[in-house]
């Protein structure tokens, strides 16, 4: 993951220490430049010091172990000369400076006439002694620069963390808030940047909010309105029914038709509820295998008519949990076995207690969902086959929607596998908050 952070502070220090080394580099050149100035005026005192030196008619050599190498020339001839010179001229016998090669090195020459002794001084100073002196007095003065880049870093580290900690703080704000809060930042935006982005991001959940608004009243009062006529329609053909031959199906078939609508608008209906931001129950201590033995007496005649054999197993599981849409959730899981389990088929519903929270667990034995679609059950609408295998019944494909919306509310997940019959499918649900002990 990129960070804002972690790229400014690599931006600038990079672009700190590029214009360090050219600086550095610029200093380097130019201060070796003045070094050679410098070092060429010693030079030139160096030779009017020579020049003071007593000499006679033969060549007076003089025992110089130093860096510096001289030569003094009259009329042509040398009359003295260090001994770590050769005999011969080092350098022309023309005032200024010069380089010259001998014993191995190169040496800056400098020719200088004494017009009081009428003669010529020639001085000498090796070229690699200079520049190393001059490099170590630069070098000393330069490391220190490089030694504080990675000081530089941490100033730098430090400096934008504090910048970008009013932005930390607004994110931490509208991560806070809840599902249902769509009201606008209270956030000082103290920063011009900051103004910006609160301003639009303000605009943006206004919008939202209004946009949600609208969709809530849709599905809220298309619903509502919908039982009415649903109501009446069933009165209707409860009437209708006295007065048509009983071997008639119409009116069987527009029964069941009036009840399937009906189960799709009260569907609709779980499905406003259970959404995050209408889910405003308080969480009370519930009884989960208490709760599944309730509903299994309450939807117990729907298994007798298809003749299933309806198994339970459970042990006392207490959490913390929203009765009414649990209800939910474990009417839509035995709504959905029941109605993919052919006649005489087995259904199993088991709660269990486990290392992480409580396992609840409805299986069936009925034709089975293939690996590949166990995650796309979960949409809305979705159906496999138009209605599972073909297995003629009916349905409005929001029953696992809504399951799955209520376990995300009990921060729950859901897993699919195999039911432990010769066929079949297994939901567990599994409660990962662990009741607190006394519950």
């Amino acid at each position: 993951m990129k960070s804002i952070r972690v790229f400014l502070v690599t931006v600038i220090l990079s672009v700190m220490t590029l214009i360090i080394f050219v600086a550095v580099l610029k200093g380097y050149q130019s201060s070796m430049n003045q070094a050679d100035i410098l070092f060429d005026k010693q030079l030139l005192e160096t030779a009017t010091l020579i020049a003071i030196f007593p000499t006679d008619k033969s060549v007076t050599r003089f025992n110089q172990k130093s860096t510096i190498a001289f030569q003094i020339w009259r009329k042509g001839e040398l009359v003295a000369t260090s001994t770590n010179t050769p005999l011969t001229g080092i350098a022309p016998l023309v005032p200024g400076f010069n380089y010259s090669n001998f014993n191995g090195y190169r040496w800056r020459t400098v020719a200088y006439f004494d017009s009081l002794n009428d003669s010529w001084v020639v001085a000498a100073e090796r070229t690699d002694l200079r520049y190393a002196l001059a490099e170590n007095i630069i070098l000393e003065s330069v490391f220190p620069i490089f030694i504080s880049i990675p000081l530089l870093g941490i100033l730098i580290w430090i400096i934008v963390s504090r910048g970008l900690r009013p932005l930390r703080k607004f994110a931490n704000e509208l991560e806070g808030k809840q599902a249902d809060d769509l009201s606008p930042l209270s956030y000082p935006f103290a920063y011009q940047e900051l103004k910006q982005i609160g301003g639009s991001s303000n605009r943006l959940l206004g919008r939202l909010e209004t946009s949600l608004l609208r969709e809530k009243q849709f599905a809220s009062d298309a619903a509502h309105e919908l039982r009415t006529p649903i109501c009446a329609l069933k009165v209707q053909l409860h009437n209708l029914t006295g007065d048509m031959p009983e071997s008639s199906n119409y009116t069987y078939e527009l029964t069941d038709t009036v009840d399937r609508l009906g189960h799709v608008v009260e569907q609709i209906l779980d499905l406003y509820r259970s959404s995050p931001d209408q889910f405003n129950a308080t969480f009370r201590t519930i009884d989960l295998t208490a709760l599944v033995q309730e509903v299994l007496a309450h939807e117990y005649e729907q298994f007798d008519r298809k003749n299933q054999t309806l198994e339970f197993e459970g042990e006392a599981c207490c959490m913390l949990g929203d009765r009414f849409t649990l209800t939910t959730l474990l009417q839509n899981l035995l709504s959905n076995a029941n109605k993919y389990t052919p006649t005489g088929g087995q259904i199993r519903v088991t709660v269990h207690k486990s290392s992480s929270g409580i396992d609840l667990t409805v299986a069936d034995s009925g034709p089975g969902i293939p690996p590949r679609e166990r995650q796309t059950v979960f949409e809305r609408f979705y159906r496999i086959g138009r209605d599972r295998h073909a297995s003629g019944e009916s349905g409005c494909g929001l029953g696992l929607a809504i399951v799955q919306r209520i376990a995300a509310l009990h921060d729950a997940s859901i897993s699919i596998g195999p039911a432990g019959f010769t066929s079949g499918t297994a939901f567990q649900v599994s409660f990962a908050v662990i009741h607190k002990s006394g519950l």
